[in-house]
């Protein structure tokens, strides 16, 4: 069970965040969040889709496996990309509000909590937090960054995906796919930019578009499906890798 604090350089003056990856920190999964402040990046490793929520909102989505608990990225103790994921690179720590006063008036100011609980945290291994004399350390500057990009993102997202589907932008697609004679790959539930309907708008639309800073996200969505066939290759692989172990085992 998550236990959020407060994040201070007080009580957690030692605090250490363990870097590796694996499936025991959670880290085996199929997709994971994405924010279109990271959009740029994710484009050029990981293709992203978009998902409906129940009721009916939609939220971006980096795909990294075919399966629900499976993560192509992930090799051995690595993360097999030159950009992690916000969501993933956030490690422990979130964006929480405290109660504040401004000019006589209360406002909601974001600051930085930590899940103790999350298996991340180190018991002498990992990345220092805070520095010596209670400085933040390099990683704890980055973490700032990774959660102000999620933090603008969410509020950023919303309001595009609503005038993506105003204009009919959205639309379900089926990523199906037969990786060779044995297995086949298929995802549902996916949705994605429709390429034509986009080249289609008139050049009022794009505009709207264009000002409001949306049609930059729409492309790079459009952009990142290229990355399908990556994830496809490095399945393919691993496939082959898991046959010759197999045969080898057999022959042994």
């Amino acid at each position: 069970m998550a236990r959020y604090e407060l994040l201070n350089n007080v009580t957690h003056k030692d605090l250490r965040v363990v870097m590796r990856f694996g499936p025991e920190f959670g880290d085996q999964v199929g997709m994971v969040a994405a924010f279109p402040t990271e959009y740029a990046e994710l484009q050029r490793e990981y293709p992203i889709f978009l998902r409906r929520d129940e009721a009916g909102a939609c939220h971006s989505v980096a795909l990294l496996g075919f399966e629900p608990h499976e993560n192509l990225f992930l090799d051995g103790t690595r993360w097999n990309a030159s950009y992690l994921p916000g969501v993933v690179a956030k490690g422990p720590f979130l964006i929480g509000f405290q109660q504040q006063h401004l000019d006589g008036q209360p406002v909601r100011e974001p600051v930085i909590h930590v899940d103790m609980e999350h298996p991340r945290i180190g018991d002498g291994d990992g990345e220092r937090v805070f520095l010596a004399h209670g400085g933040h350390s390099p990683y704890l500057e980055h973490i700032i960054d990774v959660l102000r990009g999620i933090h603008d993102g969410v509020d950023a997202g919303g309001a595009m995906f609503d005038a993506f589907d105003a204009l009919g932008l959205i639309q379900p697609v089926a990523l199906e796919a037969q990786l060779d004679e044995a297995h086949a790959v298929s995802v549902t539930g996916l949705h994605a930019i429709d390429r034509g309907r986009l080249a289609a708008l008139d050049a009022a639309a794009l505009h709207r578009l264009h000002r409001a800073g949306y049609l930059e996200g729409a492309y790079l969505l459009l952009s990142s499906q290229h990355n399908v066939r990556r994830l496809m290759a490095e399945k393919q692989r691993r496939l082959r890798q898991a046959a010759g172990m197999a045969a080898a085992g057999q022959a042994a």
